[in-house]
């Protein structure tokens, strides 16, 4: 399978699963502090899907900084340097946000690590499924004489 279509593939399952996280994550803000609930909910789904919109584009910067090999180091710099990015930017994000008045923290908080986990599972799901099927092939020996 074609990095292009694992790419379209984590797009499309990301925004399903980022979508659902939304209506879910703001009915329940509505139910628990209404307006201030929802903006948390969706202030929430907001940064979920920018850092689900990461993943494949830093696959993307990857694989031109590593020259279309994954095993050189260029690509793996641009995926952990991205990687460590969103750890620090979701650190400083839920410390910032937290303090805002106009959004419900605890559901802001909530939506985010649930959009996250929804993300990972699109992702991890994604390169699972896309794996070649194992072929059971006997291969002829080779004598010595």
């Amino acid at each position: 399978m074609s990095v292009e279509l694992l790419i379209r593939r984590t797009w499309l399952w990301g925004i399903v699963g980022i979508s659902l996280v939304a209506v879910v994550s703001s009915v329940a803000g509505a139910l628990v502090a209404e307006l201030e609930g929802v903006l948390g909910a969706l202030l929430g789904t907001a940064v979920g899907f920018a850092f689900l919109a990461l993943t494949p584009l830093s696959i993307t910067w990857a694989l031109r900084a590593g020259r279309g090999d994954v095993l050189r180091p260029g690509f793996f710099a641009v995926v952990l340097g991205v990687w460590l990015a969103k750890f620090v930017v979701f650190l400083a994000l839920v410390f910032w946000l937290g303090d805002v008045a106009w959004a419900d923290s605890t559901t802001l908080f909530l939506t985010i690590v649930a959009a996250l986990l929804v993300g990972l599972i699109v992702e991890v799901t994604v390169v699972i499924r896309s794996r070649p099927p194992e072929i059971d092939v006997e291969l002829p020996s080779s004598s010595h004489t």
